[in-house]
C-alpha cells in the first residue's frame, strides 16, 4: 500500500482500534468500517436521471426526458493497512436477474456498456483511504492509452475530431484520473459516505450540523451538512442514517452564471420576451442532495444506500437518483418509483455499441503492479546516499481553513498555496513520483505521503480525527509569513 497523498479524497492517517456496537446512555455506537478481506460482495444499483427543460417550450412537460439503469457490480478489499486500502470493483453493464419492466426502458445499460468500452476495462483497482473513499486508481496510462488509441481509429476506422470533445475528456482524466471513478464506478463514494474508520456515537433523532465549500468553477460555495440518526434495527444490527445537504443559494447561483447564459443564447428569441420576474427567476440556482444509509453495527459497512440530488438553474430542473442495495442484505429503504415502474416512458435514443473488437491489452492484468518509475524528465539525479537529490522547497500559504471531510464524519485541513508555491509544490511533486516525502509545520512532521502523480492547484489537504489540533495547525498557517517545508523523507 502507499501512504496518503495530497488529493480532495485524502484519507485518515490513524486507525483507531474498533469495538463492538453498544447501546448506551450515551447513545448508540456505530462501529468504525472493518471490511473482511479477501470477500468479494455483490451490490444492485439502480439509478434513474429526470430532466426537464419544459420552461423554454409552449406546451409544458413537453422537455421532461427520464431515464435509468439497472446493474450488478462486485466489490473487494484486497487489504488493508495503516493508511488505507486496496480494493477491486469488477464493473457490468449486464441488466440483473428480476428488474421490472422492458429492457429497452433501462438505456443506461448500454450507455454504460459503451464507457466500458471506451475505457478498455471492466474492473477497476482503486486505492482509498480507511473510509473507502477512492484517493488513486491503478492502471490509469493503459486505460488513457487505450482511449487515444479509440479515438485514432475512430468509427469505421476515420479518426475523431477534437471538435467531438474525446480529447477534452482525455486531458480531463490525465489531469484527474479519479474522473474514470466517477464515470465508472459512483457507487465507491457513496457507500463511503456512511462509513467511518472510527467508531461514532449518536443518539437517536439528534441532528449534527457541519459545513464545507465546495468550487464549482472557481467560485467557493459553502455547502451546510446535516447527519441525522434516524433508527436502529436490534435484529438485523443496523442503523439507518439521513444525510441532508444544500448548498448555499447565493453562491451557488453565482457559479452556475456562465451556463445560464449558454442556454438563454440557446434560447435566445424565447428569451426576450421574457419578463422581469421570470428572467430573475432564471438566474437563481440551487442544489440539494438528499442520502439515506443502513450502515452494519458488525463492521461499520455501508449495506444499502440511497441518494437524490435536485439541482435547479436556468428555467431547468435536474434530478438524479441513486439506490445500492449489498446483495446478501435484506432491502430496507423505500425506492422512488421512477426505479421500480414497469412501464416509463423513455427517449428513443437508439444506442449503437462502439465495436470493441480493438479494446488491446487486457487492463486486468496490469493492475496491483506498483506505480511505474517517473519519466526522466522527472528525475534529478540520485545523490551518493541513493534516494534522490530533490532539494526541499519552503511554501508560502494564502489560506488555511478547517473544514468537514466531503464524505465522512470527519474532518480536513485544507490549506491553499500562494500562485508562486503552488508552481513550486507543482515541480517538487513532479520530480519527487513515486518518492515517500514529509510536510513539515513549524518543524513538525504532520504527514508523510507518497508522491503517485504531479500534484497542481496548490491545494495540500490533511485530514485528521482530532479537530483541535487541525483548528490550531490552521491558525499557525494564517498567521503573517507562514510557511511549510515539503521535502522528501530522510
Amino acid at each position: 500500500m502507499t501512504s496518503p497523498h495530497w488529493k480532495r479524497f485524502a484519507g485518515f492517517c490513524l486507525c483507531l482500534t474498533l469495538s463492538h456496537p453498544a447501546w448506551s446512555a450515551g447513545g448508540i455506537e456505530i462501529p468504525g468500517y472493518a471490511p473482511a478481506m479477501g470477500v468479494e460482495r455483490s451490490y444492485r444499483v439502480q439509478k434513474a436521471t429526470e430532466t426537464n427543460i419544459s420552461f423554454w417550450f409552449d406546451k409544458p412537460g413537453a422537455s421532461a426526458m427520464t431515464m435509468r439503469g439497472a446493474f450488478r457490480q462486485r466489490m473487494t478489499v484486497l487489504s488493508r493497512d495503516e493508511d488505507g486500502m486496496r480494493v477491486r470493483w469488477s464493473l457490468s453493464a449486464d441488466l440483473p436477474e428480476g428488474i421490472a419492466g422492458l429492457a429497452d426502458s433501462y438505456q443506461m445499460n448500454p450507455l454504460y456498456r459503451n464507457s466500458l468500452t471506451a475505457y478498455g476495462t471492466a474492473a477497476l483497482e482503486l486505492e482509498t483511504d480507511l473510509n473507502g473513499n477512492p484517493r488513486d486508481l491503478s492502471g490509469v496510462d493503459q486505460i488513457v492509452a487505450h482511449m487515444r488509441a479509440m479515438a485514432a481509429n475512430g468509427p469505421g476506422g476515420v479518426p475523431v475530431t477534437g471538435e467531438s470533445g474525446v480529447y477534452d475528456i482525455i486531458a480531463k482524466i490525465e489531469a484527474n484520473p479519479l474522473q474514470i471513478v466517477v464515470a465508472l464506478v459512483p457507487e465507491a463514494q457513496l457507500l463511503a459516505t456512511g462509513q467511518s474508520y472510527q467508531a461514532e456515537t449518536m443518539e437517536i433523532g439528534q441532528a449534527s450540523a457541519t459545513s464545507r465549500d465546495e468550487d464549482y468553477g472557481g467560485v467557493n460555495v459553502p455547502v451546510t451538512s446535516t447527519w441525522t440518526l434516524e433508527s436502529t434495527d436490534a435484529t438485523a444490527h443496523t442503523a439507518t442514517l439521513s444525510l441532508s445537504e444544500e448548498a448555499d443559494a447565493a453562491a451557488f447561483s453565482q457559479s452556475q452564471q456562465p451556463a445560464i447564459a449558454k442556454l438563454m443564447n440557446g434560447f435566445a428569441e424565447r428569451a426576450k420576451n421574457l419578463t422581469a420576474d421570470q428572467l430573475a427567476s432564471l438566474k437563481r440556482a440551487s442544489k440539494i442532495r438528499g442520502v439515506e444509509l443502513v450502515v452494519s453495527l458488525d463492521d461499520g459497512s455501508t449495506l444499502e444506500a440511497s441518494e437524490i440530488v435536485t439541482v435547479e438553474a436556468g428555467g431547468t430542473t435536474l434530478r438524479t437518483y441513486t439506490h445500492i442495495l449489498r446483495e446478501d442484505m435484506p432491502a430496507s429503504l423505500p425506492l422512488p418509483a421512477v426505479l421500480t415502474a414497469k412501464d416509463l416512458q423513455t427517449p428513443d435514443l437508439h444506442i449503437a455499441p462502439l465495436p470493441s473488437s480493438k479494446a488491446g491489452p487486457g487492463i486486468m492484468d496490469e493492475l496491483s503492479i506498483p506505480p511505474a518509475p517517473p519519466k526522466a524528465s522527472q528525475t534529478v539525479a540520485p545523490d551518493n546516499d541513493g534516494p534522490k537529490a530533490i532539494a526541499p522547497v519552503s511554501l508560502e500559504v494564502k489560506s488555511a481553513k478547517v473544514v468537514s471531510a466531503p464524505t465522512s464524519f470527519g474532518s480536513e485541513l485544507d490549506i491553499m498555496l500562494t500562485p508562486e508555491s503552488a508552481a513550486k509544490f507543482q515541480d517538487f511533486t513532479q520530480a519527487a513520483v513515486g518518492e515517500i516525502t514529509q510536510v513539515l509545520i513549524n518543524d513538525k512532521v504532520v504527514i508523510e505521503p507518497r508522491i503517485l502523480t504531479p500534484i497542481t492547484g496548490g491545494h495540500i489537504v490533511i485530514s485528521e480525527p482530532d479537530s483541535k489540533l487541525l483548528q490550531d495547525m490552521a491558525e499557525q498557517l494564517n498567521l503573517p509569513e507562514a510557511k511549510i517545508l515539503v521535502r522528501l523523507r530522510p
